[in-house]
């Protein structure tokens, strides 16, 4: 059994540890640190192979999701911040996240972990202030559940068109196992904090002759980072690390004018249609 639990814990820190950063990502981090609200859903382009592995599954650029917290004040149930606080014990102050990380289960995490990531801020739209703080109960309440590994498993066999996996391996998404009830991933627990408050992200649309439409919510095990993106009830807002407004067209970034890449080995060329700060950038 150690020898087990020795080889498991060597193959997930090699699923999960970072590729390192780039120089400059994306996102403005401090931009989005201070826009951020409490219960915006964080999407994230991960940096290691497990994430690569979510990005191939779920065709998307997005490989984790997570509900930001706000500070620990932030949590108005004295029961649930103190449950919290048995989490985290770090500066009052500090901006947090509750995710699903592989190898740690749901944890709280500081936003400042992902300072360096190409960050999205999914936004609920309409979200009330007293549902808001259900969601952050709810989610606080699942801290400590153990990360869901065969989850992921089950999410492939069912994305994945038959041709490459065949009928006979079916899901077993909706199939109740021993410990489901203590494990989670990142999406599924999100899905199911704004499940528990009716909150739509994707769902169902059937006609009803009785009130002309009838929505069903989709099983939370289903849902994905790529969800939230998506869903039309998510506000999609960016900060990205190079800004432009009305009053600095985008003509004025600082492109350079030497040349353009070809490639993903950043490699560059010059470029006969390179143009300048003064003419126009097509004929």
């Amino acid at each position: 059994m150690g020898l087990l639990k020795y080889i498991n814990d060597k193959f997930t820190n090699w699923l999960t540890v970072d590729r390192p950063a780039t120089d400059f990502p994306l996102s403005d981090f401090e931009r989005i640190r201070y826009e951020i609200r409490p219960c915006d859903v964080l999407l994230i382009e991960g940096r290691s192979r497990v994430s690569d592995i979510i990005k191939f599954i779920t065709q998307s650029a997005w490989s984790h999701a997570a509900l930001y917290a706000g500070r620990i004040h932030d949590i108005e149930d004295p029961i649930i911040r103190s449950k919290a606080m048995e989490f985290y014990n770090g500066p009052p102050d500090t901006q947090l996240v509750i995710e699903g990380v592989l190898g740690k289960g749901t944890i709280i995490t500081p936003l400042s972990a992902y300072r360096q990531d190409h960050i999205r801020i999914c936004r609920p739209r309409g979200l009330s202030p007293h549902d808001a703080q259900h969601i952050l109960d709810f989610a606080v309440s699942k801290v400590g559940y153990e990360y869901d590994v065969r989850q992921i498993i089950d999410l492939a066999r069912f994305l994945l068109p038959w041709t490459i996996m065949p009928r006979k391996w079916h899901s077993t998404l909706f199939t109740n196992t021993a410990g489901a009830a203590t494990r989670t991933v990142c999406s599924s627990m999100l899905a199911e904090a704004f499940n528990s408050v009716h909150f739509p992200i994707l769902p169902y649309i059937k006609k009803n002759k009785e009130t002309g439409i009838e929505l069903f919510r989709k099983n939370p095990r289903l849902f994905t980072p790529r969800d939230f993106d998506y869903s039309p009830y998510f506000e999609i807002i960016k900060y990205p690390f190079v800004a432009f407004d009305d009053h600095a067209p985008y003509r004025k970034l600082p492109w350079n004018k030497q040349g353009q890449v070809i490639s993903d080995l950043t490699r560059d060329v010059p470029d006969k249609n390179v143009y300048d700060d003064d003419t126009e950038p097509y004929d």
